[in-house]
């Protein structure tokens, strides 16, 4: 096992409470929190949640060894005898299974979202994203939530790149679902103090018609692929013939609704809020919005954009990274050590709980020039940071984002489809991120559409 490169000092943060300790302060404002503890305190700190204790690791080598090197020695928290956060929402799916389970579901579903399939789908992700943003004629000139819309958007794409089919009747129903459901499956794990979810209280209750209207959507496409018989060509399909190379079985029909039900809620709500910061990026940095629309502009003459036109679009895909970089989707990545075991010369019990902040990594003076400042040019300059673990949008080690290559052809995709149309204008001074499973713009983002100025030709 590869030993880390340097040895840290684990910090006590000061401040926690009898009991308590810091999470008064830390389930108010997550994310600001552990930021400010990171740069008050360093890259290895130690702080409790209630009767937790947890780790909270902000440096490259701290992420590899957890991340990589140890993979198998740190270990996803979920349990699916008592579940709690996202496995109350998801079941037992990619992102929340581990050991076995995890390695079998892994070995069939990687192969669907090779990179060559989600280049094969970028047609029909312009195609999807070229009937909504058609849509926003009426809006034009009015203050629209940017954020809100990227939902969508996203959720239209991942329906019909997924399904086959439009889920624009549900969107206000699966957006309410998702909501209640996700910000039940945050507060049960930031809350440790919290009711069972069998107490008929209103919260719970809520939470239960949401996961029971979700679980008949997603079983009620599952049956009707299989009635009609029908193929599409699209992950549905993918999914239902998906076999393990080792057994030749496929997935159970609780395995399948667990998996449709991840790639649904992380295919839609990852990209859209990445996408939500970058339009806010872009409004508050005229000079790389300039550069962003002349680029598009030049490469696309007013058509639609394809999976070819990726390549001639370096800047748009500079502008994404550097927004993912800023505002990671997943701020933050949570492990629990399987083993007694030692990461970069602290020892760390069986049980012991890991953050690995993956906003922080981002942000870092010693691995970033100017590390606050939005600069996509600094992904065309050659400027890399000068740890290989320094920059993890989509994680890392075998535990990786399985739809890294989803999101990397559609965030560009989408972000140069709309620029050729809108100049977004910013209609509020100041946004707050917050984390609610993804890094989300705190109270939205309000923003001006203003059609851009240069004529549209037809795709047909």
């Amino acid at each position: 096992m590869p030993e880390s490169v340097q040895s840290f000092t684990l910090v006590d943060v000061p401040g926690g409470a009898p009991l308590l300790g810091h999470l008064g302060t830390f389930k108010r404002a997550p994310l600001e929190t552990m930021s400010g503890w990171w740069r008050r305190y360093g890259d290895a700190l130690r702080f409790r949640l209630g009767p937790k204790t947890l780790h909270l690791f902000s440096h490259p080598d701290l992420a590899e060894e957890i991340l990589v090197h140890q993979a198998d020695r740190f270990v996803k928290v979920y349990d699916p005898r008592k579940p709690t956060g996202l496995s109350l929402v998801l079941g037992n799916g990619l992102v929340t299974s581990s050991g076995e389970v995890w390695k079998r579901h892994r070995r069939i579903i990687q192969p669907i979202f090779h990179r060559s399939r989600m280049v094969a789908m970028a047609d029909r992700m312009a195609q999807v994203g070229e009937q909504r943003v058609a849509g926003w004629v009426s809006l034009e000139g009015q203050p629209i939530d940017i954020g809100d819309e990227m939902m969508q958007l996203t959720l239209e794409v991942i329906s019909q790149t997924m399904f086959t089919a439009s889920m624009a009747q549900h969107i206000d129903q699966i957006r309410h679902a998702l909501r209640v459901s996700l910000q039940y499956a945050v507060d049960s794990v930031q809350n440790p103090l919290r009711l069972p979810s069998w107490v008929p209280t209103s919260r719970n209750r809520e939470f239960r018609s949401a996961m029971q209207f979700m679980d008949s959507l997603i079983y009620g496409l599952l049956i009707e692929r299989r009635r009609s018989g029908s193929q599409h060509g699209d992950l549905l399909d993918l999914l239902l013939q998906a076999r393990d190379e080792e057994t030749g079985a496929g997935l159970t029909d609780q395995e399948l609704r667990d998996e449709t039900f991840t790639i649904f809620a992380a295919g839609h709500g990852t990209t859209a809020t990445a996408l939500a910061w970058t339009w806010y990026l872009l409004a508050t940095h005229p000079e790389a919005k300039a550069r962003f629309h002349e680029e598009v502009d030049r490469v696309l003459q007013g058509r639609t954009p394809n999976a070819d036109d990726l390549q001639h679009l370096p800047y748009t895909r500079a502008v994404f990274e550097e927004s993912l970089r800023l505002y990671p989707p997943a701020p933050v990545v949570q492990r629990k050590a399987a083993i007694n075991t030692t990461v970069g010369g602290l020892p760390l019990a069986e049980g012991a709980l890991v953050f690995v902040s993956i906003y922080n990594l981002h942000r870092h003076p010693a691995f970033w020039t100017n590390p606050d400042r939005f600069l996509p040019e600094r992904w065309l300059n050659g400027e890399r940071p000068t740890a290989r673990f320094a920059y993890l949008p989509f994680g890392a080690g075998p535990r990786a984002c399985v739809g890294i290559h989803f999101a990397s052809v559609e965030g560009p995709l989408l972000l140069a489809l709309i620029g050729r149309r809108y100049d977004l204008q910013p209609a509020q001074e100041v946004v707050e991120p917050e984390f609610f499973v993804t890094l989300q713009p705190k109270s939205g983002i309000r923003m001006m559409l203003q059609p851009h100025n240069v004529p549209v030709v037809s795709s047909a």
